[in-house]
């Protein structure tokens, strides 16, 4: 049970893990178990509780986002397919600016954010992000463009890579590899780089990062690891110093869209559900008809970059009573999150009522189906070789496919046509020998076919056949979530994010709600999350109480007792008897906890010259955990008091350790009793 803590060897005893029943006497160190007994520990430090658990208060003196004022809130949406940032100066709360209009853009797909593409040079340097990297690169000579690095939808890979690190790589175009924190660090830095440039235009001199805010967003079904690598990628970008991390905020994306929903005015939506003509448009003719007549009339009033927003709650919410519920439901590019929130009247506090839930099924599902369909249709050796070989042409085809991909709609009756690139059709004959014509004629793919201009004709159901199984993964989502106890009676569902605008997803929620809830999409949908993240940067405080997503704890040390703790677990010391492995519950799966409300542990070094001490911080996705060996519990993470600087001439000295599980990050904060000096303490998720 000896344990490396840090610089030094040794364990530590923990105070605060007890039950009031046991008596801190009977209890020891555990710092050589060298006795035999059956146990077998996991290896961890032995933590002997030796006083009353689960201390928690509500510290509302502590807001984690206190500090030095800021002039300006920057928030920057990283999307899967699409990114943008947004501002507002803290004394103009009601103006959010949205960023300059981007350069370049495709026929048919607004170009309000930029594509999340980057490109670096042969010796792996940073040229471009977003249109200029993406025409950058289709403008280069095949041969060359084999030679440069150029990466899209890269933002999936943390949260589907399950032991992700600081070394974490990503495969760019050509199939070269490099390290994910370096290419999210380019996409941040180059944000920084736009909005101080946009900030120091406006103001007639250079403006200073250290006046503004930043907010990043990030899916809420993200783990800690994502969200502790989006903040070392802000760091190494110079977004924000490691010193100041409270310069940084990390927005959790529906959040963000609800908040911003909470100032809706009747003219800045449509109500897909109503059956009279609302806002001056009539949704219900075509499900999508309003979102496009609205985005018309969007498009024709943004001469000005700049939206006004309600310095109370909007029209809309003035349907509301006290403890009325609602569903935001965030489908972008590569997750689609939903969170239930309820209304707390008069401030217009938001209290999430269900943990966070969702999964990958953005609308990248879609192009992956498209993928396939092309597979089928000319031999998956074939696709893996093309985008090998032409990747800037296989670029290319994904962007004609995403443009005629947001014109599939249910009641469409001509087909959708896709060109094909002239090198698909060239590489396709030498590979094969033959035409791609004959491909398709070969394929017995009935509902796609060749046209004479060069290209894939595709009828209106094979296309909605591409979206079936992503919106039948949603709406099975919805579906479950809709049966859960907590999510009765929700007046509204807010429909958000780029993949909101699809007429095909609309229709499906439609059929699935059958009337039980109003579903309303905001007008700009795509920017809604975005402007949400600018207000929750001016006032982090407004969601009051969120839902823990996993439960956290520690493996500590008890007593053992016959007939309640298993054989195995028993450990023999000094002629008493313990029980290893036992999971101390900071924090349950699901439990409501309010912003600001802290869990306080107390730890001692084992030795007076212990300069570290290093706890490991377990967790699941189950609500009740006996034992850090159970199976679904895991390491996560490690607490680190740093307690150099410290010393006292206390016989034993108590850190008094606080951890702050309402935000949007789990914090910790730490105070050395005696003397009553801060202690360094950070939670490391991504030390694994």
């Amino acid at each position: 049970m000896c344990n490396c803590l840090g610089e030094t060897q040794g364990t530590i005893q923990q105070l605060g893990m007890m039950t009031e029943k046991e008596s801190a006497t009977d209890n020891i160190i555990a710092d050589a178990m060298a006795t035999p007994s059956p146990a077998k520990s996991m290896g961890d430090p032995g933590i002997t509780p030796l006083s009353p658990s689960h201390i928690q208060q509500n510290d509302t003196d502590s807001n984690a986002h206190t500090g030095p004022s800021f002039i300006v809130v920057v928030a920057v949406d990283f999307g899967t397919t699409s990114s943008g940032y947004a501002y507002a100066f803290t004394k103009e709360p009601e103006c959010i600016h949205t960023m300059r209009r981007w350069e370049g853009g495709d026929p048919g797909v607004s170009n309000q954010k930029t594509p999340t593409t980057i490109l670096l040079t042969p010796d792996r340097k940073f040229h471009s992000f977003g249109y200029a990297a993406r025409d950058f690169y289709h403008d280069l000579d095949p041969t060359d463009s084999k030679h440069w690095l150029y990466l899209e939808k890269f933002k999936m890979k943390l949260h589907t890579t399950a032991n992700l690190s600081i070394d974490t790589e990503l495969h760019a175009a050509n199939g070269k590899r490099v390290k994910a924190i370096d290419i999210f660090a380019y996409a941040l830095a180059f944000f920084k780089e736009q909005a101080l440039k946009e900030l120091s235009d406006q103001a007639g001199a250079e403006f200073d990062n250290t006046n503004i805010r930043w907010v990043i967003t990030v899916p809420a079904i993200w783990k800690m690891p994502a969200k502790q690598f989006m903040r070392e990628a802000a760091y190494k970008a110079g977004l924000v110093p490691r010193d100041n991390p409270e310069q940084l905020i990390i927005a959790l994306e529906p959040e963000a869209a609800s908040i911003y929903c909470r100032k809706l005015r009747l003219h800045q939506m449509i109500d897909v559900g109503t059956k009279t003509t609302q806002n001056g448009f009539s949704p219900t003719e075509n499900v999508g008809a309003g979102m496009t007549q609205a985005k018309e009339h969007v498009r024709s009033k943004r001469q000005s970059r700049t939206f006004l927003v309600e310095n109370v709650i909007g029209e809309l919410w003035s349907e509301l009573e006290e403890g009325d519920r609602y569903v935001v439901v965030d489908c972008g590019g590569g997750t689609v999150d939903l969170t239930v929130h309820q209304i707390q009247l008069p401030e217009g506090h938001l209290k999430e009522l269900y943990k966070a839930s969702g999964g990958p099924y953005g609308s990248i599902g879609i192009d992956y189906e498209f993928e396939k369909l092309l597979c089928k249709i000319f031999g998956p050796d074939f696709i893996d070789q093309f985008k090998i070989k032409r990747p800037a042409a296989w670029v290319d085809l994904m962007i004609a496919f995403e443009s005629r991909k947001r014109a599939a709609a249910p009641d469409r009756t001509n087909p959708l046509n896709i060109n094909l690139p002239f090198s698909f059709i060239d590489y396709y004959k030498k590979f094969r020998g033959h035409s791609v014509e004959h491909a398709l004629r070969k394929s017995n793919v009935d509902f796609v076919k060749w046209s004479s201009q060069g290209m894939l004709r595709m009828n209106p159901d094979a296309m909605n056949a591409l979206f079936k199984p992503t919106i039948d993964h949603i709406i099975q989502h919805l579906t479950d979530l809709f049966d859960k106890p907590e999510v009765c009676d929700i007046k509204f569902l807010f429909l958000v994010g780029g993949f909101a605008e699809s007429p095909l997803l609309q229709q499906a929620v439609q059929n699935m709600l059958h009337g039980r809830s109003r579903i309303i999409i905001p007008h700009d949908v795509g920017l809604t999350i975005l402007k949400g993240a600018v207000l929750f940067g001016l006032d982090p405080s407004v969601i009051k109480v969120r839902r823990s997503p996993l439960t956290y704890g520690v493996g500590v040390l008890n007593r053992y007792v016959e007939g309640k703790h298993p054989l195995d677990k028993m450990l023999v010391k000094d002629g008493k008897r313990w029980c290893t492995d036992v999971f101390d519950t900071f924090i349950a799966c699901d439990q409501s906890v309010a912003l600001g409300e802290t869990v306080k542990r107390s730890y001692t070094p084992a030795k007076p010259s212990q300069q570290v001490i290093i706890i490991h911080i377990y967790c699941s996705e189950k609500e009740g955990v006996g034992f850090i060996s159970e199976p679904g519990v895991r390491k996560c993470g490690t607490l680190r008091l740093d307690v150099t600087g410290t010393e006292t001439s206390a016989a034993r000295r108590e850190i008094q350790t606080h951890m702050q599980f309402g935000d949007t990050e789990i914090r910790a904060m730490a105070v050395d009793v005696a003397t009553s000096r801060t202690v360094k303490a950070s939670i490391d998720f991504l030390a694994q």
